[in-house]
């Protein structure tokens, strides 16, 4: 018997509603046995925070740390940055793991589905928690590839702080982009990490450059490499103008030692830190109004007097309102500037009570997360992250409450503070939190079972993963009755259809995976329909006019307008019906059976007979509207990927010409250290198994990121294509 896990977020602030708000599922759906402490694969694992062995020391340290002293974090970067490598570190240094674990050998602690260890990627978000120096910190592990940016978006939105890495030969990658989007969209504050300062090529002034220009963010630049790529062995910390240098001799980099610079021994890397720290301190000073005052008034004549603590504490604000973000560097694989990594977590990052969340969460049965492990507690204190059980028939996004009227009670505070404004719903008012951005799929395949006897099998089975993960879509495909599964790209719905055999037992037959078009029209056209059928004793008779027009901008979801001549007493009763007809209506184009878009319906005369149902009326609509599309002139429109090359000059002239083949269109291409960098747009179709060409293009050398950029419209040519081979004539 499997049971839902649900990772949950507590707020702050004391009020006397219940919430909770529910974060699906991030790889912890587990059997029950498994809720106890266990070591899986073998690893070293040392004791957990608060544990002795099995046994819990003090449960009240587990519980209610100070809140001041608890961090909630999520680790996020670009695919292969180093985040698990980055994470892994963290937990060894913490005490938490015995070993270091390695992506590469599958054996790491937030890595541990089956299809992560095989990969060597992130696909599903983990929990971890551990203490540091005093502090308790809850880190969230998230993925980097493009396929799964929701479960970025999902962990964000309860993060009080995040650690951005970035690979130091790269600098800010395409995916960069799209997480530091999201977090900026949740207002979360952050700090950087330059990973892989031992790596050919890095360069720290690139890397830094990067987060300048393109994310047109403030580095504050708290640390200085030792050294870069192959000479790379250590930090100086510019706060304290102190050195790190870690042991060469140690082969888990627990062993280093931090000496304060002399002009003696280190004239020159002196010279460099006293500049750095003068800049950082006139940096700080123009983003903090209290920190400038106090240079001005007591240390301005000689910046070497002003204590470090006054300084962290400053960039603690200004990291807070989010005006610069603090750059530290180093490299996980080699074990070297981890511990400052989490100090600067500690010292720079918020606590719970720094941040504004509006309502408090509380849940009866709660676990700490351990990754693959879990403790139950009996109770948590604001500001915690953990884990519940059996909640059946929640979803990402749902705001949970205790009762009705707590639900009540804190809409009528809210309402009085200010703080939110909230809709009246049917029977009582709704209180939501912020809810999660979907994305929408672009992929599609059908899933058929291994039998007619197991589609019930396979329902219950997608049922769980749409759960589990909202930006899996499954819906029936009405012509053919097929099981359809739409995903976010290849590797998603391949993780999918891995997870169905691995977890539920279930050999499924995928067909070939296509593209998700959508169809608009080009004209305004009107059509009339009537519905007329005896049920029993009763007439059902409805007729309805309607017009299909093409809108100025863009909506994914049909714009619905009324003639000033249906009366508002008509509406009241058939409105709801009427809108459904129309939205079911535009699910399928008249063209591909595609989702219709960017289409505005205006109904324009509605007679109903009375006694006729609200089903009779939502299906006069939706085949009026039908109508009406077909009569248009129709247009495709196709998903068009933001595409981003990585690739060595020897290799340029090859991927050029390729794309141009694809239909790839060149907006230009950069120099990034001694590689080139193509960006551009290309439609998804053209693009469809990438990856394997571009490795042999290049020898396995080059990488690329995909992201949706828009739809846009196909030429005559490529649509009259599309259409003779769907239709068979090609």
């Amino acid at each position: 018997m499997l049971s839902n896990l649900r990772i949950c977020a507590v707020s702050h602030q004391t009020i006397s509603s219940v919430h909770i708000n529910n974060i699906c599922c991030y790889k912890v759906r587990a059997s029950l046995k498994r809720l106890k402490p266990h070591v899986p694969l073998g690893r070293n694992y040392s004791s957990l925070p608060g544990l002795i062995g099995n046994d819990i020391k003090s449960l009240h340290s587990i519980i209610n740390p100070p809140i001041a002293k608890i961090r909630n974090i999520g680790i996020m970067a670009h695919i292969d940055a180093g985040k698990t490598t980055t994470t892994e570190r963290i937990l060894y240094y913490s005490g938490y793991t015995g070993s270091l674990g390695d992506v590469d050998d599958g054996d790491t602690v937030t890595d541990f589905m089956a299809q992560e260890r095989e990969r060597g990627i992130t696909i599903q978000s983990a929990a971890v928690t551990f203490d540091w120096k005093g502090y308790r910190v809850n880190l969230i592990d998230t993925p980097g590839h493009v396929d799964f940016t929701l479960e970025v978006e999902r962990c964000l939105r309860v993060l009080d702080g995040a650690v951005a890495i970035f690979d130091a030969s790269a600098g800010v990658e395409a995916q960069t982009l799209t997480v530091w989007r999201q977090a900026d969209k949740h207002n979360i504050p952050r700090i950087c990490f330059l990973n892989k300062m031992d790596k050919t090529g890095a360069s720290f002034k690139y890397a830094v450059e990067s987060i300048r220009e393109k994310l047109k963010a403030k580095p504050l630049l708290l640390q200085l490499p030792i050294g870069e790529a192959k000479t790379f062995k250590g930090v100086v910390d510019v706060v304290t103008k102190e050195k790190l240098l870690w042991n060469s001799n140690s082969n888990d980099g627990k062993d280093f030692e931090r000496k304060p610079l002399l002009e003696m021994s280190d004239p020159e890397l002196l010279k460099e830190t006293t500049e750095a720290r003068n800049a950082l301190i006139e940096q700080v000073a123009d983003l903090d109004d209290e920190f400038a005052d106090l240079v001005l008034e007591e240390f301005s004549e000689n910046f070497d007097l002003l204590p470090a603590e006054k300084l962290q504490t400053a960039i603690h604000r200004v990291t807070l309102a989010q005006t610069a973000v603090p750059v530290l560097c180093g490299s996980a694989l080699k074990n070297k500037g981890i511990q400052p990594l989490l100090d600067a977590v500690t010292v720079y990052l918020p606590s719970p009570e720094e941040r504004n969340y509006e309502f408090l969460e509380r849940i009866s049965r709660l676990l700490l997360p351990f990754a693959d492990q879990h403790v139950e507690i009996p109770s948590l204190t604001a500001g915690n992250i953990a884990l519940t059980v059996g909640l059946k028939h929640t979803a990402t996004g749902d705001t949970i409450v205790s009762s009705k009227s707590s639900a009540l009670a804190a809409a009528r505070r809210a309402e009085r503070e200010g703080e939110k404004k909230h809709r009246q719903n049917n029977e009582a008012e709704r209180v939501l939190l912020a809810g999660v951005e979907i994305p929408e799929p672009v992929f599609f395949c059908t899933i058929e079972p291994p039998s007619v006897s197991k589609q019930p099998d396979l329902e219950h089975a997608l049922k769980c993963l749409q759960r589990e993960d909202p930006s899996l879509k499954v819906r029936l495909d009405p012509d053919s009755g097929q099981t359809v599964l739409c995903g976010m790209g290849e590797l998603h719905i391949e993780i999918i259809h891995d997870r169905i055999k691995r977890e539920y037992g279930l050999e499924t037959y995928l067909g070939p995976l296509q593209v998700a078009y959508r169809e608009t029209i080009l004209n305004s056209v009107r059509a009339t329909d009537t519905l007329d059928r005896t049920l029993g004793d009763k007439r059902h008779l409805v007729t309805v006019e309607v017009e299909a027009r093409p809108t100025e901008t863009s909506s994914v979801t049909p714009v619905i307008e009324y003639a000033e001549s249906i009366s508002e007493g008509l509406l009241k009763v058939s409105k709801e019906a009427i809108e459904s007809g129309i939205h079911s209506a535009c699910l399928q184009g008249p063209l591909l059976g595609s989702p219709v878009q960017d289409v505005a319906i205006t109904v324009y005369s509605l007679t109903i007979h009375p006694g006729t149902s609200t089903t009779m009326i939502s299906a006069c609509v939706s085949r009026c509207v039908q109508k009406a599309l077909k009569k248009a002139d129709k247009q495709v429109l196709e998903p068009l990927m933001n595409l981003e090359v990585t690739v060595a000059r020897d290799y340029l002239s090859p991927v050029l010409a390729d794309l141009a083949q694809r239909r790839g269109n060149i907006q230009e291409i950069q120099t990034r250290q001694d590689n080139k960098v193509v960006i551009g747009f290309v439609p998804l179709a053209d693009i469809m198994g990438y990856s394997t060409v571009l490795r042999t293009l290049t020898s396995g050398s080059a990488t690329f990121a995909l992201e949706l950029s828009t739809y846009q419209a196909m030429n005559s040519q490529d649509q009259n294509t599309l259409l003779n081979r769907r239709s068979g004539l090609t």
